[in-house]
C-alpha cells in the first residue's frame, strides 16, 4: 500500500539500509507494531508537557519493606510521598539482568522477579506517567539471544556485532577504558564480539533488519504495559562502521528517526528520550528538525551548575545558558543535577579548562566523591565523578565553607528548576542521601556510590525527624509545588540570561501568553550579594514580588542583598494551576 506512512518508513530505511530491498521490511515493521497503514502522524511541534511536569528518577528498589516487592513499596511511595509534586517516573531498567544494575539486560520483556511483575509496573503507568529504558546499544552476555549466537542458531546467530584485529578501529569513541572487543567461543570458532561498554555488554548489530525488527517488537510490548516515555540508552553508539568513531553516524539518527515515526502513529503522545552523554553540540543533534528525540537530556548542565556552586562563580553556566537554543516547541530539554550514574564530564569538555577541571575534581574527592575514566587514544581520561549530590555540594574549591551545604544543595535545585526544560530529580538528590562507601566497599564500583537503598521505615524516619533529609525534602517540595503552578516556567517559555555579576546567575522567563514574567535572581557565592532592581528593568507598573517567600518589591529601584546562595523568583503574578501532566 502507498501512504504517507509507508513512504516515510521506506525513506527512514533508504538510508539504514541503502542496498535493501526495504518494501517487506516496511510491511513487517507496520505489522509488528500494529499499525493502520492509512494511519496520519499527530501534528508536528506539539508540546506534550507543560509547567506541571516534574519527573522522578529511581530505580525500582532503591526504597524497600520488608515483607513486599519493591515495586509495591514504589507505588506506595509515589501515592503518599511524592503524589502532588510528580507526574511522571522513571525506574531504571527492572528487567533480569547479570551486570551493571540493570544495564546488561538478560530478558527485555520479562521484569525482574525480586522487585515485582508487569502487573506491579502497569500500575504505577496508571497513577504518574511511565519512563522505561530501551537499552538498545547491547545485551547481556548471558542473554538467550548471545548463547544461540555461540551455538550459531536464530534468533541470535547474527544479532551482535563482530569485528577483527586488523580491522581500523582507531577512530573509535569510547566511554569505558576496557578492551573493545571480546574473544568469544562459538560452535564454529572464535568470533570476536564488540562490547562498548564491558565484555558482558555485547553490542547488537542493526545492521541486520531482524534486529531492528525485534526492538520494534518489544517497543510495542513496552506501550501496551503503559509505558509512554522511551528513554534510548546509549544510543549514540548504535551504528558502527570500522574507520569512523562509530557514535552519532547517519544511519543512529535514522533509526531513531524511524522509531519515532512507528511511535507516534500508534500512540501520539508517547515520547523519546535519547540518552547521549556526549559534549553538548553533539547533544543537540538528535533533536533532528523536531522529527527526532522529543527531548534530550541536558547534560552539560550537572557539571556546570555544581562546578559553579564550588567555585562561587557563574561565568561558564552564564556563558553556556546563553548559547543554548531554545527548543521549538514539540522538543524539550530534560535538566537534571545528578543521576545514577554520577556527574559527567564528557559535556564540560571545551567549556571548562583543564585547570578548572582538576581544581573541580579535587573538590569532589575530597569530599568523599571518586572518578571513573574512558580511554582516548592511549590514556585514560576522566569521564565522571561519582558521588551523591549531597556530599558534591559539600564544600568549595577553597574549603572552610561546609556550613553552608544545605543553602548550596537548594540553590542548585532552585536554578534546575527555573530553567527552560521539564526538570527531572534523581531520586537520592530529593531526599539529599549521602554517599554509600559501605556499598561500594561491597561492590567494588564507583557508581554504587550514589545508588543506596532506603528502607520505607528509616526514609520515612528521616523525612520527620528534623535531620537534613527533612530539611531539603520539604523545601524542594515547596520549591516544586510553587513551580508547577507557574506558566512562565513552561518548559518552551521564553528564556533569556541576566547579566548580574559573576557571582549571581539570573535569568528571565515569560510564559507563552505572555500573561507572566518571572525574573530567577540567585547568588550561587558563599558572600553576601547586592543587586540593584534597576538592572534587571522590572515593569514600574506591576506589583512584584517572591514566589518562594512571598516578600513584596514595591520599590523597582531599590537595592537587593542577597545572602549566600540565597534565590529569588521574582514575578508579577501568581497562579494555582491545577495539575495537568503530561497528555494521556
Amino acid at each position: 500500500m502507498d501512504t504517507p506512512l509507508t513512504r516515510k518508513l521506506l525513506a527512514h530505511l533508504r538510508v539504514i539500509y541503502p542496498e535493501a530491498d526495504n518494501g517487506p521490511l516496511v510491511e513487517q515493521l507496520i505489522a509488528t507494531m500494529a499499525l493502520d497503514p492509512a494511519s496520519q502522524a499527530p501534528p508536528t511541534h506539539r508540546n506534550l508537557w507543560n509547567q506541571n511536569d516534574v519527573l522522578l528518577i529511581t530505580y525500582g528498589n532503591s526504597v524497600v519493606d520488608e515483607g513486599e516487592k519493591p515495586l509495591v513499596t514504589l507505588n506506595k511511595l509515589l501515592t503518599n510521598e511524592l503524589d502532588d509534586c510528580l507526574s511522571a517516573v522513571h525506574i531504571l531498567p527492572f528487567f533480569p539482568y547479570s551486570s551493571d544494575d540493570g544495564f546488561s539486560v538478560i530478558d527485555y520483556v520479562s521484569v525482574n522477579e525480586s522487585l515485582g511483575d508487569w502487573g506491579h509496573v502497569s500500575t504505577i503507568a496508571k497513577r504518574k506517567h511511565l519512563m522505561a529504558d530501551l537499552v538498545i546499544n547491547h545485551m547481556s552476555s548471558r542473554s538467550a539471544w548471545f548463547e544461540n549466537f555461540k551455538r550459531r542458531r536464530d534468533p541470535g546467530k547474527d544479532y551482535f556485532k563482530e569485528a577483527s584485529l586488523e580491522d581500523d578501529l582507531s577512530q573509535v569513541v569510547r566511554p569505558r577504558s576496557s578492551p573493545l572487543l571480546t574473544p568469544v567461543q562459538t560452535d564454529d570458532g572464535e568470533r570476536m564480539v564488540w562490547c562498548t561498554f564491558s565484555p558482558d555488554q555485547v553490542d547488537l548489530d542493526f545492521g541486520n533488519p531482524q534486529v531492528l525488527v525485534e526492538f520494534v517488537r518489544i517497543i510495542h510490548f513496552y506501550l501496551e504495559q503503559g509505558v509512554r516515555i522511551f528513554r534510548l540508552d546509549a544510543v549514540a553508539y548504535l551504528w558502527k562502521v570500522p574507520g569512523t568513531s562509530c557514535i552519532h553516524l547517519q544511519q543512529t539518527h535514522e533509526v531513531v528517526k524511524l522509531m519515532r515515526t512507528l511511535i507516534e502513529h500508534g500512540y501520539p503522545n508517547a515520547v523519546i528520550i535519547t540518552e547521549t552523554n556526549v559534549p553538548n553540540r553533539e547533544n543537540l543533534t538528535y533533536f533532528g528538525n523536531a522529527n527526532e528525540a522529543h527531548v534530550i537530556y541536558n547534560f552539560s548542565l550537572p557539571p556546570l551548575l555544581v562546578h559553579c556552586l564550588l567555585s562561587g562563580s557563574c561565568r561558564h553556566l552564564k556563558t553556556w545558558a546563553m548559547s543554548m537554543p531554545p527548543a521549538q516547541n514539540g522538543t524539550a530539554y530534560l535538566n537534571f543535577i545528578a543521576s545514577h550514574d554520577g556527574i559527567g564530564l564528557r559535556p564540560a569538555e571545551d567549556l571548562l579548562s583543564e585547570e578548572e577541571l582538576a581544581e573541580f575534581i579535587g573538590t569532589i574527592s575530597r569530599s568523599g566523591g571518586m572518578v571513573s575514566y574512558r580511554r582516548k587514544g592511549d590514556e585514560d581520561k576522566p569521564y565522571e565523578l561519582n558521588v551523591s549530590l549531597w556530599d558534591a555540594l559539600k564544600d568549595t574549591v577553597d574549603g572552610g565553607k561546609s556550613h553552608q551545604q544545605l543553602a548550596r544543595f537548594l540553590c542548585a535545585h532552585t536554578i534546575m528548576l527555573g530553567l527552560e526544560g521539564i526538570p527531572a530529580f534523581y531520586i537520592h538528590s530529593l531526599f539529599a542521601t549521602e554517599n554509600d562507601t559501605q556499598k561500594v566497599a561491597l561492590t567494588s564500583r564507583n557508581r554504587s556510590i550514589n545508588r543506596h537503598t532506603w528502607s520505607l521505615e528509616a526514609l520515612r524516619t528521616a523525612l520527620s525527624n528534623g535531620s537534613h533529609h527533612q530539611q531539603a525534602y520539604e523545601a524542594l517540595r515547596h520549591l516544586i509545588q510553587t513551580r508547577r503552578a507557574q506558566p512562565a516556567f513552561h518548559p518552551n517559555a521564553t528564556q533569556f540570561t541576566l547579566h548580574l555579576g559573576l557571582e549571581v546567575f539570573g535569568f528571565w522567563r515569560q510564559s507563552l501568553d505572555r500573561s507572566q514574567s518571572i525574573f530567577a535572581i540567585h547568588n550561587v557565592s558563599s558572600e553576601v550579594q547586592q543587586v540593584a532592581l534597576s538592572t534587571i528593568n522590572l515593569v514600574s507598573t506591576d506589583l512584584w514580588f517572591d514566589l518562594i517567600t512571598g516578600r513584596h518589591f514595591n520599590d523597582p529601584h531599590a537595592e537587593l542583598t542577597l545572602q549566600p546562595y540565597e534565590c529569588l523568583w521574582l514575578s508579577n503574578r501568581n497562579f494555582c494551576g491545577q495539575e495537568a501532566p503530561l497528555e494521556d
